[in-house]
C-alpha cells in the first residue's frame, strides 16, 4: 500500500481517538459529546473552520487550500452517530459504557478515517493544494434521516461542494481491499406499519369476532405475492414483514386489534413507488373481507429510535465520481485490491440523500472476511483500517480538486 508515512506515523493517535467514540456512544441526534469532541480535534488544526449544530448536530470543518483557488470544492462526509443496541462484554478497556448503546456499524471508525484526512490535509500537507475540502460529520445516519435534516439546515448553500463522496467499513470483504463502481450499490429503504382493527371477544366464541390475528397472517402470506407475482423479476426487491403484534398473556382472549411492521427494499424508484400501492390494496381488502379495519403507513415518526419520517433512496454512484474514487483507491491500495464487480447490497445508506443532491460516490472499504458483521453485538471496527481510510479520503479531495472547474 502506498501510505504517506505521516499518515502511519499517527495511526497510533488514531485509535486512541476511535476508542474514545466507541467508549461513548451516542444515538443519532443525541450526538452531543461527540460532536464536542470531533470539534475540539478539528479546532487544534491550523487553517480549519469548524461549524457545528448544521442539523441538530453536525458538524462541518471547511480546509481551503493555500494554494491559487481553482474554485472547486469537494465534500467528503463521515456518520457519527450508535446503535441501541447492548455490546457484547469482551473485556475490551473501551467497550461502551452507555448501557443499550453501541458503535455497533462502524461509525466511530468512520468519523475517526475522516478526522485523520482533515488532519492530513490541513497539518501534514500544510493545506497545499487548491480549492476547499469540507469535512461533513453526519449526525442520525441509523434511519432517523441525519442528511435530510443537514441539507434542510443548509448545508450546500452554506458549503458548497461540487461533488460528494464517503466510504463505508466492509466485514466480508479482504482487509483493504475497496469496492468503487458506479450505478446502484446500496438499496432503498422505507418501514411500513400496518394496524388491523376489529371486534375482539372470547376465544371459545370465535364467530362472534374478527380475529385479527387471521387476518394478519393472511396479509403475512398475501404480501409475498407482491414480489414474486406483481413486480417485474429482473428488478431487486425484498418486501419482509419483520413484526407482528396482537394480544395479551390471556389464552382465552381474541385480541380487537393486531399490528404489522416490516421494511421494503429495492433499486428502482419505480418500484419504490409500486410496491406501497400494492400492499395498501392488499391489506384493505383483505380486511374487508372480514369486515374489519385496516390502514398502512409508510415511514412513520413515531418513538423508535430507529424510526424516520422519511425513507432512505437508492445509493447510486455517478458515473465519473465512481471512477475517480477507483483511482484514488489503485494509488492507495493498488489495482488487485479495488473491486469492479462486487455486488450491490440490500442494505440502505443515509449519504444516498446526500448524492441525489450533488453527484458522488459511496465506496467499501474491506474489514476482514472473517470478523463479525455489521450490527452484531461482538462487532468492532477494525482499527488496522484507520490509517488507510484516512489516506483514501485524503486522496479522494486531492484528486477532486485537481479537477477542472466544469467537470459535473
Amino acid at each position: 500500500m502506498r501510505i504517506s508515512p505521516l499518515i502511519t506515523a499517527f495511526a497510533p493517535e488514531l485509535r486512541r481517538w476511535r476508542h474514545h467514540l466507541h467508549r461513548y456512544p451516542e444515538l443519532g441526534f443525541e450526538e452531543t459529546k461527540t460532536a464536542q469532541f470531533i470539534a475540539d480535534k478539528l479546532q487544534a488544526m491550523p487553517g480549519v473552520k469548524v461549524s457545528t449544530h448544521v442539523g441538530v448536530t453536525g458538524v462541518v470543518a471547511s480546509i481551503t487550500g493555500k494554494r491559487q483557488s481553482n474554485a472547486r470544492t469537494v465534500g467528503l462526509r463521515a456518520d457519527m452517530d450508535a446503535l441501541p443496541m447492548q455490546e457484547t462484554r469482551t473485556g475490551r478497556p473501551y467497550e461502551s459504557c452507555h448501557p443499550g448503546v453501541m458503535h455497533g456499524c462502524g461509525h466511530d471508525g468512520h468519523s475517526t478515517m475522516l478526522l485523520g484526512a482533515a488532519r492530513h490535509l490541513a497539518v501534514d500537507l500544510d493545506r497545499d493544494f487548491a480549492g476547499t475540502v469540507h469535512c461533513i460529520f453526519q449526525p442520525a445516519e441509523e434511519g432517523r434521516g441525519g442528511a435530510l435534516k443537514m441539507i434542510a439546515d443548509g448545508l450546500f448553500d452554506r458549503f458548497a461542494c461540487d461533488e460528494v463522496y464517503a466510504l463505508h467499513n466492509w466485514p466480508g470483504m479482504r482487509v483493504g481491499h475497496v469496492d468503487a463502481q458506479a450505478g446502484p450499490r446500496m438499496a432503498s429503504s422505507d418501514n411500513f406499519d400496518i394496524r388491523i382493527v376489529t371486534r375482539g371477544g372470547h376465544a371459545a366464541l370465535p364467530h362472534l369476532t374478527q380475529d385479527p390475528i387471521v387476518i394478519g397472517s393472511h396479509v403475512v402470506t398475501a404480501l409475498q405475492s407482491v414480489v414474486s407475482r406483481v413486480i417485474d423479476p429482473v428488478d431487486p426487491v425484498v418486501l419482509s414483514v419483520t413484526r407482528m403484534h396482537a394480544g395479551t398473556e390471556a389464552y382465552n382472549v381474541i385480541p380487537s386489534s393486531a399490528h404489522l411492521a416490516g421494511t421494503l427494499r429495492c433499486f428502482s424508484a419505480d418500484v419504490r413507488k409500486a410496491v406501497p400501492v400494492h400492499v395498501e390494496r392488499i391489506v384493505r381488502n383483505l380486511a374487508k373481507a372480514w369486515d374489519a379495519e385496516a390502514s398502512v403507513e409508510w415511514n412513520a415518526q413515531g418513538n423508535h429510535p430507529l424510526r424516520s419520517e422519511v425513507g432512505y433512496p437508492p445509493t447510486v454512484n455517478a458515473a465519473h465520481q465512481a471512477m475517480l474514487a477507483y483511482k484514488a483507491a489503485v494509488a492507495v491500495v493498488g489495482a488487485d485490491k479495488v473491486a469492479d464487480n462486487a455486488p450491490a447490497s440490500m442494505t440502505a445508506e443515509d449519504c444516498s440523500v446526500l448524492l441525489e443532491h450533488r453527484p458522488g460516490a459511496y465506496i467499501w472499504l474491506g474489514a476482514g472476511e472473517k470478523t463479525f458483521p455489521l450490527h452484531h453485538p461482538s462487532y468492532d471496527f477494525n482499527d488496522d483500517l484507520l490509517p488507510i481510510g484516512t489516506a483514501l479520503l485524503s486522496q479522494i479531495a486531492l484528486f477532486s480538486l485537481a479537477q477542472p472547474v466544469n467537470v459535473a
